[in-house]
């Protein structure tokens, strides 16, 4: 994690979707991991990505 509170780009290459096991886009401007082959987007706080299917938010039929 950097001192900004961003993730981890290190980290970015590593993680994969625990549903699909697909990967992730980091959305910066909404805070969030999103999964499109899942339909989710996990959480980013405080620098820390959530990858709890139950705390993720699903996507609407725009993929948002």
């Amino acid at each position: 994690m950097t001192g900004s509170g961003e993730v981890d780009p290190l980290l970015l290459q590593l993680l994969v979707c625990p549903v699909t096991k697909g990967p992730l886009e980091y959305d910066r401007e909404a805070g969030e991991l999103v999964s499109r082959s899942a339909g989710l987007a996990y959480p980013v706080r405080d620098g820390i990505p959530i990858m709890l299917v139950e705390e993720a938010r699903e996507l609407d039929e725009d993929g948002r």
